[in-house]
């Protein structure tokens, strides 16, 4: 009796120190990840790596030197403050399912979007479709995409997110890569 009792005893202590360092980790990822909110400026946007097309919006982040991050549980949203024309805001979720953007038949995107456990790295994975016209012959439309994978890494002390992107195109048949660093304006 007394070793069923002492073995109940133990595994309570044991489950109470599981969930108690669940928590402290779910807690210790939100702090991180909490840091990314805010307005970021880079010198250069995203998509410049070697003039290749990552972009199906003029309002996408990938063509903007700013953006404005806001953090909620299970997602982030991303706004181009710089698009004054057109209002974009992408919702970023980190449950790695994909899902798409469309402003028309001939431009969408699908990404997806993973989460480290420690909340300071992010990896985006987008597909950028588009119609473009095909060399040498009039009115012939070409339907063209981009894949795009993203890595975001913030900074130890949360003032710069860098963002390490390779991107490969079915109209140039070679993978380009490139570096963007955000720095936090507030």
């Amino acid at each position: 009796m007394k070793n069923k009792n002492y073995v109940l005893a133990c595994l309570i202590m044991m489950l109470s120190g599981v969930i108690y360092l669940t928590v402290q980790a779910k807690q210790q990822k939100g702090k991180d990840l909490a840091t990314i909110s805010g307005l970021w400026k880079a010198d250069e946007s995203i998509s410049i790596g070697g003039n290749i097309f990552c972009s199906y919006d003029a309002a996408d982040r990938m063509v903007s030197k700013r953006m404005k991050i806001e953090v909620q549980p299970n997602f982030l949203t991303i706004e181009n403050p710089d698009a004054a024309s057109v209002k974009s805001q992408e919702k970023l979720y980190f449950d790695g399912k994909t899902r798409a953007i469309s402003h028309s038949q001939e431009n969408k995107k699908t990404y997806s979007v993973k989460l480290s456990n420690d909340g300071k790295t992010m990896i985006i994975h987008s597909i950028v479709y588009f119609t473009t016209s095909t060399p040498y012959r009039v009115n012939v439309k070409k339907q063209a995409f981009t894949d795009v994978t993203e890595v975001w890494n913030l900074s130890k002390d949360g003032k710069s997110i860098a963002v390490l992107a390779k991107a490969k195109s079915n109209i140039w048949n070679e993978e380009r890569s490139w570096k963007t660093v955000f720095n936090k304006i507030n």
